[in-house]
């Protein structure tokens, strides 16, 4: 299928199922989309069973998106970008020491909890996973989306201070998984006794070092740039050229994408580029990356439903996935509470909500994406249709189910 036909007819699905989920459902926007999307997906596979000719037709759409390119080369830039250049770069800088812990600590203790967890409860129901396998999962899924994060919290009632801490852990948090996740795939693949700690070493350092200095300086030259011109349209078009020529350095040079444009996102919107008080420069463009961040997000989660089609059959995958939820969610909790607890003279972090935390700890396409790129390995099936599930579970389930927890918490305090 033509790309352009692809891509047209991405954007008329996203517009039908925005407008049913608008019109009539009328849930949160990417709660109600994710919905629609999967409830099509089944729609297809049920179709499946009686003309696998019609499935294969209302199928095209997905099959023919290469879902983890999309995500991880094309889509994650713009998205991390407008979620940093829109956050306040002052309550980030105020509650900083919790967002860096629980974005490298945490993701880390994540990653060691969920893998052990996994590889020791699965086998009770009969599914098999070597350890190192495990982890892997656990580095693919532990990272908060910021996606799905920003499109839930957006319309919550979280407190001001945890929403700044859980949005800077989302933008931050998915570096460190990737790094990890690339480190367990080259053990796994060469085998722990063949693994160079140098390589490790020079990959970390390219990874987070590089990211962060490429960030940085491009961010802070387009800052200068939009800062020095009037004209909209023009700087409109560096802040693009921003987020995609970090793209492309980020292939080229192999530092971390996710990274450099969260770091390149601050600088340029830290400061206002006003020119005097009458010129609006700043407040349009973060309008501009707003509607860019919407209609992306949608985009994004109608391919998150729709990719249940290229989802493999396995013949435990609703035990594999229900584990995957609990274990997760278990992972998630204590990666939030033991650091806390080691911690706590110098993070002041109120314990009742860690609950919160665990429960706004979304995961969306970068989980999916990840899965997808795994090399074809006996696990990889069960690794993915266990992602496809925590993925749903916590964008329907936690996300339709957050701002009850906030109010019952809320409560409690009062009390």
């Amino acid at each position: 299928m033509d790309l352009f036909v692809v891509i047209a007819l991405l954007v008329i699905v996203s517009a039908v199922f925005s407008y049913l989920n608008a019109r009539f459902i009328k849930l949160p926007g990417t709660i109600g989309i994710v919905l629609l999307a999967t409830i099509a997906s089944i729609t297809i596979l049920i179709v499946d069973k009686v003309d696998s000719s019609i499935a294969d037709y209302l199928g095209t759409l997905a099959k023919n998106i290469n879902f983890s390119k999309a995500v991880l080369n094309i889509l994650l830039g713009f998205l991390l970008f407008s979620s940093s250049f829109n956050l306040d770069g002052r309550k980030l800088k105020k509650e900083m020491r919790p967002v860096f812990v629980l974005s490298t600590l945490g993701v880390i203790i994540s990653t060691a909890v969920f893998g052990l967890l996994f590889f020791y409860v699965a086998p009770v129901f009969h599914i098999h996973m070597p350890l190192i396998y495990c982890l892997l999962f656990g580095a693919l899924i532990s990272p908060t989306d910021p996606v799905a994060v920003s499109a839930i919290i957006r319309n919550s009632k979280l407190p001001a201070n945890l929403e700044t801490i859980i949005s800077g852990e989302s933008l931050f948090n998915d570096g460190i998984g990737l790094i990890l996740f690339v480190i367990i795939l080259e053990i796994a693949r060469v085998g722990e006794e063949k693994i160079e700690l140098a390589k490790v070493i020079v990959l970390i350092v390219k990874e987070i070092i590089g990211g962060m200095i490429a960030g940085a300086v491009l961010g802070y030259v387009a800052h200068r740039l939009m800062h020095a011109v009037k004209d909209f349209q023009t700087i409109v078009l560096i802040s693009l050229a921003l987020v995609m020529g970090l793209s492309v350095l980020a292939v080229l040079l192999g530092f971390s994408l996710p990274l450099s444009v969260v770091i390149a996102g601050l600088f340029a919107g830290g400061q206002s580029i006003n020119q005097d008080n009458k010129e609006k420069s700043h407040e349009a463009l973060e309008k501009f990356w707003k509607l860019v961040d919407e209609i992306l997000n949608t985009i994004l989660f109608v391919m998150i439903g729709l990719q249940l089609v290229n989802l493999p059959f396995v013949n435990n995958y609703w035990v594999t996935g229900s584990i995957s939820i609990v274990t997760v969610l278990m992972a998630r909790w204590l990666s939030i509470m033991l650091p806390l607890t080691f911690l706590r003279r110098t993070l002041k972090v109120n314990y009742s909500n860690i609950n919160i935390m665990t429960w706004a700890g979304l995961r969306g396409g970068i989980s999916i994406a990840l899965a997808l790129s795994l090399p074809n390995t006996p696990y990889r099936h069960l690794i993915l249709s266990g992602s496809y599930f925590i993925v749903i579970f916590s964008v329907i389930v936690q996300g339709l189910t957050l701002n009850r927890m906030i109010n019952s918490a809320s409560k409690k305090i009062e009390e």
